[in-house]
């Protein structure tokens, strides 16, 4: 897989692999110690019911999604969802 800096994806659209626009990505979390990386948080369309994503929140409302569900990244992060 090809390297991208993280600086090239912050408020990269963030797709599900169905088509429909989920947000934008706000940030990456990971682990200091490992650098293992942990969730995408991304800020959430207006248009979409986050609970029914089944995604866990953080204090602002934004998704935390595993970053073991992105599928490509591209013009857009694409995730199963």
């Amino acid at each position: 897989m090809s390297e991208i800096l993280a600086e090239n994806l912050s408020g990269k659209a963030v797709m599900g692999a169905d088509g429909a626009e989920l947000g934008m990505l706000y940030n990456i979390t990971m682990d200091i110690k490992s650098g293992e990386l942990h969730d995408l948080v991304i800020t959430p369309n207006d248009d979409i019911s986050v609970a029914d994503l089944g995604f866990e929140l953080d204090d602002e409302d934004r998704l935390r999604m595993p970053v073991n569900r992105v599928q490509a990244v591209k013009d857009y992060i694409v995730v199963k969802r």
